[in-house]
């Protein structure tokens, strides 16, 4: 799948990109959600969860404190914000391995501070402020089991 951009000019147009996302989407996946403070990855992940049908946009929050939030209905899926992880020890404690057990979707915010391998497909999501309300989203497909983030032993 070559990249796509799309610019979004509103939260509210975030998070409905999010749902029509959403609408093809399909377990075992993994998406990583790149992009700096504030760039709307959490937004758009509100659209991806509700538009999967397995919770209401309004229950939707970021995981920065409780690092992972679990919705179960149709497909189950794992919104993991890594943001407050700060070493191997911090990675090697949320048991991130296990999302992987069984076919799920699995959002990761700040997937620049992990390391994992996977054989699942990875769909790569940078946000970016283009000016004050728009962002621009670019989705990235890649190959399986090629994502790995410093595996030198360092998250």
């Amino acid at each position: 799948m070559p990249s796509v951009e799309i610019l979004s000019r509103s939260t509210e147009e975030t998070i409905s990109q999010g749902r029509e996302l959403a609408a093809s989407l399909r377990p075992p996946l993994l998406i990583l959600l790149t992009g700096e403070l504030g760039a709307g990855k959490t937004t758009l992940a509100k659209g991806i969860i509700s538009g999967l049908g397995v919770a209401a946009e309004e229950d939707i929050t970021s995981p920065t404190f409780t690092l992972i939030h679990t919705f179960t209905g149709r497909v189950k899926v794992f919104h993991v914000d890594l943001y407050r992880v700060s070493d191997v020890h911090d990675f090697d404690t949320l048991g991130l391995e296990e999302l992987f057990a069984e076919p799920a979707i699995v959002l990761i915010e700040w997937p620049e501070r992990m390391r994992l391998r996977t054989d699942w497909p990875v769909l790569r999501i940078a946000l970016e402020h283009v000016a004050d309300d728009v962002r621009k989203i670019t989705i990235a497909e890649t190959v399986p089991d090629k994502f790995a983030r410093r595996s030198s032993g360092t998250a």
